[in-house]
């Protein structure tokens, strides 16, 4: 299933020719969820927020990047699942290749779930089914627990799409 989720991400791109990993899931992983974010210096400057879940990294791309602001609203637009290993990618992806421009880790972390939960997820199944059911539904409330990012986010769908948050 994860390698199929990788379908978009490797239609995208010409591995021979960009820096960028491979189309390889995870399988088997423990312990907590990661996160990352990364900022991207492509057409215009963007942040790419990534949540693991089910072996990829579900990824939205924010053009205004995060804010620690409650009341400040950000568009995060739902792009292609990425390989788990694009966690830890930096680089220069080459003019001319989809996303060209230079990617840094802003920040990663771990993070879980945390609708109507006042403390932090441990079972690792569990907590991947309720993002999934968070994304069906249209709203995934997230604690983050990153070096820049802390607290509690939500992903909420504006428009009804398929494809999720």
């Amino acid at each position: 299933m994860a390698k199929r989720k990788l379908s978009e991400y490797s239609a995208k791109r010409t591995f021979t020719a960009t820096p960028e990993p491979g189309p390889v899931p995870v399988e088997g992983r423990t312990g907590p969820l990661l996160f990352v974010i990364q900022q991207h210096s492509a057409t215009r400057l963007h942040y790419d927020f990534r949540i693991e879940c089910d072996g990829v990294l579900m990824s939205w791309a924010v053009p205004k990047g995060p804010s620690l602001d409650p009341a400040e609203k950000r568009l995060a637009v739902r792009t292609e699942d990425h390989p788990f290993d694009y966690g830890s990618f930096e680089g220069i992806i080459p003019a001319g290749q989809y996303g060209a421009g230079e990617v840094i880790v802003w920040d990663c972390g771990v993070y879980s779930p945390d609708e109507d939960q006042e403390t932090w997820f441990h079972d690792r199944a569990e907590a991947e089914k309720r993002v999934r059911e968070g994304l069906a539904a249209g709203k995934l409330s997230l604690l983050l627990r990153g070096e820049k990012i802390k607290g509690s986010f939500a992903l909420l769908r504006t428009k009804d799409r398929r494809t999720g948050c």
